[in-house]
């Protein structure tokens, strides 16, 4: 079965006559997706004034300040999906962007990277609530024939959403200090949840059980895995701390399967899994956010520090992304229902993957027109892919199970998102440190406070202080797309056309 052919066999109730025409409410909930993962890529351009800031964060505390968002929206996102088809779409997505808005003003005041963190844990479990929530209520307010059609857009706005927040952020930290990209994000979350309140449409109810204990189990088996990796440069990769950490991930995501394995009504039942193009799916997904957000980690500092770039124009430079991804997501389901989606998915995987490694060649004599097509490339290769991936995953579950197939979906790209910053964070830091001249190691707190302490020592300092960046980029960018280029044949070796 081809994968139009599969997403259009997702079956939920007709539209709602009484509402807005669909591509109104697709609108709407393109809209509020935009803004959840908008923030993800918007915070990595505050990363330079964050550091210049009275909070001095350390490298550590800078990837929390990424990461707590990310690793909160990704843990609740199955869990608010299932709680969306049991208590209404509807109300779950407007408690969502109200606790968005308040972790947004949190954010904005706070005092210190503690507070800020916290701030931004608050706004990922909004944004947990809204996800998952807007593909449903979109899908119900389709008719069926126009089901695919609403997949791919919806995911597309998922991909160009990095895009807008690299966009949006710039210009907004071109003229307001960090704070302010929190300031102009809360009332954008209210103006979205009075128009969800007055336009969308009711969602529907169907049996769900919330499943406190796995969902404690999910949550604390990613924060300390992502804790073990985080922690690992600064504290040292043998020590007590971390190893004790890797391990507590270890055991706890263990029980976590073998409570859903027992569980009557788990989280997500890992059998699930069986299904080969939702297992194909999911990982695939994540696979291209693990790139994309890597990328979206380095993208800001390296175009600030190394090529001088005012944060308008880093957020302007990125625009190749939204090009190629909103040029290609359109065609990518027609394409595999032509061409088969097991060839589009490993085409645009392998796309991905070489342009990944393409900018291991990156330093900061890189014209910006060759870097620019480079993103293009990377472009391509996710707008071909994703689209595909999405449909795959909702189209292996029943209707019933809507809201867990958008949860699944949605939580692999915040998982891929938040290990590719972890990642990438943790390789840049610890090369960058090996690489810096004695004379600036006591300014490496984080690569962008020593970065900024060389431009102050002279010209000779800075030179050297941004070859250790680019080079420990150029690693960095090597141990991701050597990720992407292995697991991608996963991948499309679980991948069958044909089956469910």
């Amino acid at each position: 079965m081809s994968a139009t052919a599969t997403a259009t066999a997702v079956r939920t109730a007709p539209p709602d006559r009484g509402r807005p025409r669909p591509g109104a409410v697709l609108a709407l909930m393109s809209s509020c997706v935009i803004l959840t993962i908008a923030l993800v890529a918007a915070v990595n351009l505050a990363i330079p004034k964050l550091v210049a800031s009275s909070l001095h964060p350390t490298s550590t505390q800078l990837l929390w300040i990424v990461d707590a968002y990310v690793i909160v929206f990704a843990c609740l996102l199955i869990p608010a999906g299932a709680l969306g088809d049991r208590r209404g779409r509807k109300g779950t997505l407007l408690t969502g962007l109200a606790l968005f808005a308040g972790g947004c003003l949190v954010s904005a005041l706070a005092p210190d990277a503690a507070v800020l963190i916290g701030g931004r844990a608050l706004t990922g479990a909004g944004a947990a609530l809204i996800m998952p929530a807007t593909l449903s209520l979109a899908i119900q307010s389709a008719p069926p024939e126009r089901r695919p059609h609403t997949i791919a857009v919806w995911t597309a706005a998922t991909g160009a959403a990095g895009m807008v927040g690299n966009f949006g952020g710039g210009l907004a930290l071109q003229y307001l200090p960090w704070q302010g990209l929190f300031w102009a994000m809360a009332p954008l979350a209210l103006v979205l949840l009075a128009l969800t309140a007055r336009f969308a449409p009711r969602g529907e109810r169907h049996p769900a059980h919330p499943d406190l204990p796995g969902t404690a189990l999910l949550v604390l088996g990613f924060v300390a895995l992502l804790y073990g990796v985080i922690e690992g440069p600064e504290r040292g990769w043998t020590s007590a701390g971390v190893l004790g950490a890797l391990g507590a991930a270890a055991v706890v995501l263990t029980g976590f399967v073998v409570h859903a394995l027992r569980a009557a009504h788990p989280l997500i039942d890992p059998r699930v899994f069986a299904i080969p193009r939702l297992r194909a799916g999911t990982l695939g997904v994540t696979l291209s956010f693990f790139g994309l957000f890597a990328l979206f980690f380095v993208n800001a500092q390296y175009l600030q520090y190394a090529k001088g770039y005012s944060p308008a124009l880093t957020g302007l430079a990125i625009g190749p992304l939204a090009i190629g991804m909103l040029a290609v997501s359109g065609r990518s389901v027609a394409l595999a229902g032509r061409f088969g989606a097991r060839r589009v998915i490993a085409v645009g995987l392998g796309i991905l993957a070489a342009g990944l490694a393409l900018l291991t060649f990156t330093d900061a004599g890189t014209p910006y027109p060759l870097y620019a097509l480079v993103l293009l490339v990377m472009a391509v290769g996710m707008g071909l892919s994703l689209p595909t991936l999405s449909v795959a995953i909702m189209g292996a579950l029943p209707p019933s199970r809507a809201g867990l197939g958008s949860g699944l979906g949605s939580a692999s790209r915040e998982v891929g998102s938040a290990l590719g910053v972890a990642v990438m964070g943790t390789v840049l830091t610890g090369r960058f440190t090996d690489r810096l001249p004695p004379s600036l190691a006591e300014h490496a707190s984080s690569p962008g406070q020593a970065l900024t302490a060389a431009r102050h020592l002279g010209p000779a300092a800075h030179t050297r202080a941004v070859t250790a960046f680019t080079d420990a980029m150029s690693v960095g960018f090597g141990v991701i797309a050597a990720v992407v280029a292995v697991l991608s044949a996963v991948v499309v070796i679980w991948f069958r056309d044909g089956e469910r």
